[in-house]
């Protein structure tokens, strides 16, 4: 059974989310605390199953894809933690 995992895609996926929260971070996290970064982590990580959900239900050439979610996830799992670690410490 082949399961068809494009790993450069889901790269693309973890970068582009990484960058995408962020920004948000950054625009809205400075001067905030932990549920702050939760709520901008939540909301990136719910766009993201949106436009999943949009791609398969509104294209005929794209399908909704539990491993871009994944990616997705993981994106924003690392730059919330890098933005903790890091960024907040500057």
């Amino acid at each position: 059974m082949e399961i068809g995992v494009q790993i450069s895609d889901k790269i693309l996926h973890a970068g582009s989310y990484f960058l995408l929260t962020i920004s948000w971070l950054l625009a809205y996290g400075t001067k905030s605390g932990p549920l702050k970064y939760a709520l901008i982590a939540s909301a990136v990580f719910i766009y993201g199953i949106i436009i999943e959900i949009l791609q398969g239900a509104l294209t005929d050439y794209r399908q909704a894809e539990l491993y871009d979610i994944f990616a997705n996830f993981t994106g924003i799992s690392v730059a919330t933690i890098f933005f903790i670690l890091v960024m907040k410490k500057n």
